[in-house]
């Protein structure tokens, strides 16, 4: 994202709740970790999730890794809360302008005199968000493809061959048919697998997709096809009538209360007959990320304070939480999919049936949904992501957020922008251990090759699993229940042993209650 210069104003004459004056941020990095999932992506700092000891154990090293990842950088959608407001604003503005030439926005504003409308309700990938798939792509290889596959001196990328020339099997990659996850597929395999940046240029990229193979789920046929990857598709009950009614209008009373005091600031600004309301601030805050996911730059941006960004971002947090996570009946249901297709993926076992959103009829053939790979990319959405959290039961991300509070709350753990910004991942690696109960290592350590610190694939006959959400290591004994430890008798690196893991698992789909 580029810096952008604002308008730095000082608002005066309304009651805040620290001041008579109201200050305004204008630092775009600042504003922008604010954005809940429309943030860009940022790698969660290793011990972000409160697991201290972040380092591999000497002779353990990653034998296989599982991403899940959200596309990057999107037009806004249709959504009420989303895209339809949005362009409810855009066009009272561009009507209003057209209509009363002689009534000027002042200020900060005067720009909207002027000002076209530059985003679509479209959904589709931006070249900002395609851009930071290959990023994403790049980045899978060197963390983990030079590991898992042992990479020579200077290899760039995935190498399809093995060292005698003979090809690999293909990898196989799952995406949904919608537009902006087709491409986030397309452009995350041109990072991890590299026809654009190889040694001998390929201008023309020929054979540039011979290394995999892609397996396009159904989304967008209007039909109710089984799709773990967008599993509202096959869950009627997650947009319940009655439930989204009931987090709307708590969404519309916290915007009320955070964005009051703005909405007045700015009516100054604006000519006497233009009716200033909270939802055009709300608006003005979404048009601000949404501009700058396609340009990298935004007039939109420089109108609020700190509180106001944080009460923003919180008024995110009460969408995806009461809508996809613990506080809506379907938020297990919603993630347990994916979860069952993990539990067979780590227990190298094929799918024959499944009660919830599994495909059965893919996940049955080991040709659309194999079980023997090494590692795995499977392309989703946000609100999926934050659906598998709670079907894993991770209560780390438990805590409910607050529905009064609007400056920022240093305790709370569900903060959206570290969960699901743009492009962000959930990574389950699987490690082999030459020990049963290997010594945590305090930070973490560059690996240059498998056998650095000690690891010996023949010796490493103890697995566990870790996770990782945007590089931050999920502390895995929050689990429910208790099977890969507590505050008292856990491993304190966030590791849990293989067998402890699907343990914790076994209740999973039963709590998900997807048939209900």
């Amino acid at each position: 994202m580029h810096s952008v210069t604002f308008f730095s104003i000082l608002l005066t004459g309304v009651v805040t709740t620290r001041a008579d004056v109201a200050r305004v941020v204008t630092d775009i990095n600042k504003i922008s970790r604010n954005w809940g999932h429309l943030s860009p992506y940022a790698n969660n700092r290793d011990d972000d999730f409160g697991v201290e000891y972040v380092g591999l154990p000497a002779g353990c090293q990653i034998e296989s890794a599982h991403t899940l990842q959200r596309h990057a950088e999107r037009f806004p959608t249709k959504g009420i809360n989303d895209g339809r407001n949005n362009q409810r604003f855009s066009e009272k503005v561009t009507n209003f302008t057209s209509t009363h030439p002689k009534d000027l926005f002042t200020g900060p504003l005067r720009f909207m005199n002027s000002w076209n409308p530059v985003i679509l309700s479209n959904g589709l990938l931006t070249g900002i968000g395609a851009s930071a798939e290959f990023n994403a792509g790049v980045e899978f290889w060197n963390r983990y493809g030079r590991t898992l596959y042992n990479a020579s001196v200077g290899q760039l990328a995935y190498n399809g061959s093995y060292a005698d020339g003979t090809p690999r099997p293909p990898i196989v990659l799952r995406t949904t048919e919608q537009s902006r996850m087709h491409n986030t597929q397309i452009n995350w395999a041109l990072g991890f697998f590299g026809p654009s940046f190889s040694p001998v240029p390929n201008p023309a990229l020929n054979d540039t997709a011979k290394a995999f193979e892609v397996v396009i789920i159904p989304e967008e046929n209007g039909g109710k096809q089984n799709n773990t990857l967008a599993s509202y598709v096959s869950c009627s009950n997650c947009g319940n009538p009655t439930m989204k009614a009931s987090t709307n209008q708590m969404l519309y009373e916290f915007v009320s209360s955070y964005l009051g005091p703005a909405t007045e600031r700015l009516k100054s600004f604006v000519p006497a007959d233009f009716p200033l309301t909270v939802n055009d601030t709300f608006a003005m805050q979404m048009i601000c990320a949404y501009e700058n996911a396609l340009m990298g730059a935004s007039e939109f941006c420089g109108f609020f304070t700190e509180d106001e960004w944080t009460g923003f971002e919180n008024s995110l947090e009460m969408q995806f939480y009461y809508k996809f996570s613990y506080g809506h009946p379907t938020g297990r249901a919603q993630g347990i999919g994916y979860v069952e297709e993990l539990l067979a993926r780590l227990n190298n076992t094929q799918m024959t049936s499944s009660s919830t959103s599994v495909n059965a009829t893919l996940n049955s053939d080991p040709k659309t949904f194999p079980v023997n790979q090494t590692f795995y990319a499977d392309f989703t959405h946000d609100t999926v992501i934050t659906s598998v959290l709670s079907a894993l039961s991770i209560d780390y991300f438990h805590a409910p957020p607050n529905l009064t509070q609007i400056s920022s709350d240093p305790n709370r753990k569900f903060i959206l922008s570290k969960i699901v910004p743009f492009g962000s991942r959930l990574v389950t690696e699987t490690i082999g251990c030459t020990s049963p109960n290997p010594k945590p290592r305090k930070s973490a350590q560059v690996q240059y090759t498998p056998e650095q610190y000690g690891y010996e694939k023949s010796l490493a006959k103890y697995k566990f699993v870790r996770m990782r959400l945007n590089n931050g290591i999920i502390p895995l004994d929050t689990i429910r229940g208790g099977a890969c430890g507590d505050d008292k008798s856990s491993r304190i690196d966030g590791l849990c042993a293989l067998d402890d893991f699907m343990t914790s698992q076994q209740n999973a789909s039963a709590m998900a209650n997807y048939q209900y």
